[in-house]
């Protein structure tokens, strides 16, 4: 069976090898491209006549899709897959499988790191100590004893929820159906607004459907606190990322931390948010450290060897 890696996986080839060799030592054949080249054109001669697919984050068009003849299963080094046509993959029967779970703490520790990079001022502080200034005209604040509003408690948005009750955080929560091991650890379910208006720092862990594109735009962001923090570390579109720009300039609310805008990085500039203030923005590192890396190399690896056994798991198709 011929297997392609379409890009790399951030991991050593020692590491690489070390988890593909289940697969290997079968008889399969491994090819790994890590050369950058991700075009429609290129990616359709690399995968003509593939059986199995991984790829991470990198768009799969529903053309690509169809040009790949013996394609039989897609193995998503990803959380998410809406970047792959999901319906030609059905239309061709072609089963997919994502790395659920991968990267869950990662996540939740860096909503914390912006979180306390907001409320502590330590970005500017950084470079004003470095220039010789001190604290002097930046506030500080503890997380303790502040309202955490946790919009979606899937897994990642549940371990935040559970960081911050760690903390000392009163932690409410909006998700489309209650969890009671979160109720049973002191997490209080409200509706949407009514976690906007009560929280203090807003984190976001919803997925990007047809529901949640721009869940939070101008008029969410009105019913928030005019001292709240908005974090979205989840997916970009889920904020109208133009209205917040404007509810920083204007004091609808306080500041920002972003790991996820609408685009992936590098982000023009001319990007509204780029000249708001108050924003920490990073370039989509949540998911990225080097433990979550070999993590999810190794549910894509396992995914195909029990998709060859006829137990597929993490099933998206």
């Amino acid at each position: 069976m011929d297997i392609v890696l379409l890009e790399s996986l951030g991991i050593s080839e020692e590491e690489l090898n070390k988890l593909s060799k289940p697969l290997t030592d079968n008889g399969h054949h491994l090819v790994v491209y890590d050369d950058g080249k991700l075009d429609d054109d290129t990616i359709k001669q690399r995968i003509k006549n593939v059986e199995v697919l991984v790829l991470a984050n990198t768009p799969l068009s529903g053309d690509v899709i169809e040009a790949a003849d013996k394609l039989k299963f897609i193995a998503v080094a990803f959380t998410g897959f809406n970047h792959i046509d999901l319906e030609k993959c059905k239309e061709k029967g072609i089963q997919v499988s994502n790395a659920a779970g991968y990267s869950t703490h990662s996540v939740a520790e860096i909503t914390f790191g912006l979180i306390l990079s907001l409320l502590r001022n330590i970005v500017p502080l950084e470079a004003i100590v470095r220039d010789g200034g001190t604290k002097d005209g930046y506030r500080q604040r503890d997380l303790r004893g502040k309202t955490l509003g946790v919009i979606g408690t899937g897994d990642i948005g549940g371990a935040v929820a559970e960081i911050g009750l760690a903390f000392g955080c009163k932690v409410i929560a909006y998700n489309r159906s209650e969890k009671p091991d979160l109720i049973n650890k002191g997490v209080e379910y409200k509706s949407l607004d009514e976690v906007l208006k009560a929280s203090d720092i807003v984190t976001l862990h919803t997925p990007l459907t047809d529901d949640t594109k721009h869940l939070i735009d101008k008029n969410k962001l009105a019913l928030m606190k005019d001292s709240a923090l908005l974090i979205n570390t989840a997916v970009g579109p889920i904020v109208d990322n133009e209205a917040l720009a404007a509810a920083l300039r204007n004091g609808t609310i306080a500041g920002v931390g972003l790991d996820r805008v609408d685009i992936e990085p590098p982000i023009p500039a001319d990007y509204p948010i780029l000249d708001a203030p108050n924003v920490v923005l990073l370039p989509h590192i949540g998911f990225a450290t080097e433990e979550a890396m070999v993590r999810r190399a190794k549910i894509t690896f396992d995914n195909i060897v029990n998709w060859e056994k006829g137990a597929q798991e993490n099933v998206v198709v």
